[in-house]
Parts: C-alpha cells; structure tokens; sequence
C-alpha cells in the first residue's frame, strides 16, 4: 500500500506536482477536429488548468488561458478572427501564441498591446485529433504512433470520468479484473437485463468465464508489456507470447487515452482504426465521427442502472468510478495479482526521478527519423488472435460484429458495418440518469 503522501504524489496532477511536472512532457490529446469544426471554441480542462481552445479563421489552433488579461471575461465568447481569437467584451485580440495584436479602445500610437501576453499552449493535429504542449521548451516531437498515421477509418469515443486518472491506468495492468469484471459480472448483468446467456435476438451473447492460471509483466522501451495464459492454453498463445502493451505514460495500446483534466476527472479516449474497404473513401480528420460514450449511474432510488454495463466500457467506468474521486491507496490490500500495479507504480516513481534531475523521460522523441509510424508489437500481430479467441465464447469476430470490449457498442462506423452485414446492433438510445458517473464517489 501507499501512503497518504505518496498517493498524493501519484495523483496531483497540477502545476509544480511531481506528477504533474512528468505529465507535462508529454503532448496531451484535449479535443477533436470535428468537434473544433463544429464549434470554434471549448472549455478545456487539461491538467489541473483551466483553459480555452479556438480555432481560428484560418484554420489555426490555439490553447489559452480562460480569462481576458483586459477585464477577465471568459475568453470561451470570443469571436474567431482570420489571425486569432477577439475578446467579445471590449475587442481585445489574442493570437494562438499568446500575443496580443490589437486593443480597438487605445490610441493607434499605443504600444499597450506589446506589453501584455497570455499563457498560451503550442497545439498540433494528428489522426484527426488536437494535442496540447504544456511542457518546458524545446519541445519534443509530437509521437506518431501507427494507430494515428496507418490507413484505415476511423471513430473517436469520449467521456469525462469523475475519477482520478492513476485508478483507470491501474486497471489496464490488472488482467485478472477481465476474468471477473468482463466474465462473470457481464454473465450477471446479462442475467439483470433478462436476456439469457445465448438469447439470439439480443447484440451480445454471455460470457465463458476462463481462469487465468499465469500473469507476468515485462518493461520495455514504450512502457510495460501485461502477459496472461488461460485455462486451456500456454505460453505460446498470442496473450503470452506477444502480450498487451501500455504505453507510458497513460495509454492502453493506442486505443485508449487516459488524460488527467485535473485530480478529479479524466478525459477517456477510445480511439478506433477499422480496416477500410474498397468502397470506404478516405476520411478529412473533420470528418471522424466523433461519439460520447455514457456512464453508469443509479436511479433516483440509489438502485443500479443496467442499461449500459453489458460492454467493458460500462463495467470498467463503474468499477473506477465507485473507488472515489481519488482512491485512499492506504487503505489497500494487495495481493501476488497485483504485482502489475507495483511494477508500474516504480515506473512511474522512476520517470519522476529522470524529470526532476532534468532528463527525458521515456517516449520522448526528437528524432524525426525514429517518429515516422511507430509500431507497438501486441497479441493482435498474431494472425489466429481475435478478441474472441481472447477469451473463448466471446463474440464471433465475422464481418461486421461489434466486440463487447471498450466502447465498440457505440461507434457509428461499427454499428454502420454491423447493420450492412445483418448482425445484431445494440440499441442506440441509452438511460443516461442525471446522477450518471455517480457511483457513490467517497468525498
């Protein structure tokens, strides 16, 4: 277990934090091109600041601090400009870096406006995707993992979790939790929901609950590797041999990015690259259906609402959810099972090291050379792998299925698939309570 100060070390992720100060080296995802495309600004809160995101007339980017330096207006009004973002209060106009080009109240002599300059954040695009450099310069490059740049097409889920960041990474080096959470728990809610285990007229058929009988854990360059070997197999099934890599330092493979808003909420990001057809034409990042996945919650009579717990997304976002805002780590007991938690959490206490004595942590990449697709070996290399046989009993992985893993069960492009091929699509309409994501959070 943790202390009360070093799960504090763990969690705080704001500015002058240890962890905070790692996590800025790091470029952070904050929103989307559709989004920006739909709305020129948006609140935005990325690492324990508050701040707005534009997009200019121009096609530009900016992220910068919430409040006009003039009279503190919410710069979230402001008004696009073919080079900025103009204050909607009194004309105050602010470039993406921060300066500020023009006051229309000051005499055209003044020289005002080259005094005053906001915090800004450097922001770059990439898989249809918007990330934000809060670090010290100079600045790496931003990492082009293959999931980014590989052809394909793509969809973009989003969530804001009211849970502290480090409970959801700690998930993904916990492969028992699939053997419980994803098996036997999904058979019972399967079971609430009244469908039987094999009701064909349903999306999803139960679950074959599968012992693990062998976990291990390797670092290796991008972060950690989490290796399993089920009942039935050995080590030479892909779960073993390859394993299922986190990229450090809050990534599950590239389709799942964890971002820390502040101590309390994470933004969730499921990134989705499905193979494109001949008859898929190619996709402008403005373009990437973007879809918001819904949290669990209780009803207003504190009972559980089961509508959306028959896929992972739903019943990992409860089981975090339901630890508090913050975890009390202190409190805890682990056992040989969470040997992967252990391992992580000297990792990241190891790269908090590197950035306090003034280094690199890892993943950080300045050579262009070494940053043109990077490829991340998993279980999915191996061509007999799916996420059936993962576990076997799951979802049949035919043309067309949608996998009750992640957030599948909501992306437009699967569901679209799933319709043209005749196979059962989960409803689109969902419950979504107005107490959901909360899970009885400790305060």
């Amino acid at each position: 277990m943790l202390t009360k100060e070093q799960n504090q070390r763990f969690t705080e992720v704001g500015p002058g934090t240890s962890m905070g100060e790692l996590l800025r080296r790091y470029w952070q995802p904050f929103a989307t091109v559709a989004q920006m495309n739909e709305h020129p600004t948006r609140s935005v809160s990325l690492l324990g600041e508050h701040l707005v995101a534009f997009k200019d007339r121009s096609g530009n980017y900016g992220l910068i601090q919430e409040y006009c330096p003039h009279r503190n207006v919410n710069l979230l009004w402001g008004i696009p400009e073919p080079e900025g973002l103009r204050c909607p209060y009194h004309g105050w106009l602010f470039d993406t870096a921060g300066s500020c080009l023009d006051q229309p109240a000051e005499s055209p002599e003044s020289t005002f406006k080259e005094r005053i300059e906001i915090t800004s954040y450097p922001v770059e695009e990439l898989g249809g995707l918007l990330f934000a450099w809060l670090g010290p310069e100079p600045r790496p490059l931003l990492p082009r993992w293959e999931a980014f740049v590989k052809e394909g097409v793509r969809s973009i889920g989003w969530a804001v979790l009211p849970c502290n960041w480090l409970q959801i990474m700690e998930n993904s080096l916990d492969p028992v939790h699939v053997e419980w959470l994803h098996r036997y728990f999904s058979n019972y809610v399967l079971e609430r929901l009244g469908h039987d285990h094999d009701d064909p007229s349903f999306w999803r058929s139960g679950a074959l609950v599968q012992r693990h009988t062998k976990i291990g854990f390797d670092v290796f360059e991008h972060g950690i590797i989490k290796r399993r070997v089920l009942e039935g197999d050995d080590e030479s099934h892909a779960n073993w041999r390859h394993g299922h890599p986190i990229i450090f330092p809050n990534m599950l493979r590239v389709s799942q990015i964890r971002v820390p808003m502040d101590d309390n909420h994470t933004l969730y990001i499921w990134y989705n690259v499905h193979a494109k057809r001949d008859k898929d034409s190619d996709q402008r990042p403005e373009e990437i259906p973007v879809y918001k996945v819904p949290l669990p919650g209780v009803d207003a009579d504190g009972a559980p609402i089961w509508d959306i717990m028959d896929n992972n997304s739903g019943q990992d976002n409860f089981a975090w959810q339901s630890q508090g805002w913050v975890t009390p780590r202190w409190t805890e007991h682990l056992g040989e099972s969470d040997k992967g938690l252990i391992l992580y959490r000297r990792l990241l206490n190891q790269q908090m090291k590197v950035v306090e004595d003034g280094g690199d942590p890892m993943n950080t990449f300045r050579d262009p050379a070494a940053n043109v697709s990077i490829h991340i070996p998993d279980e999915s290399d191996d061509p007999t792998w799916s996420f059936g046989s993962a576990f076997r009993g799951g979802a049949a992985q035919r043309e067309g299925t949608i996998s009750t893993g992640s957030a599948g069960k909501y992306s437009p492009v699967n569901q679209a698939r799933a319709r043209e091929a005749g196979v059962p699509v989960p409803p689109s309409e969902f419950r979504n309570p107005a107490n959901a994501g909360q899970i009885h959070p400790r305060e």
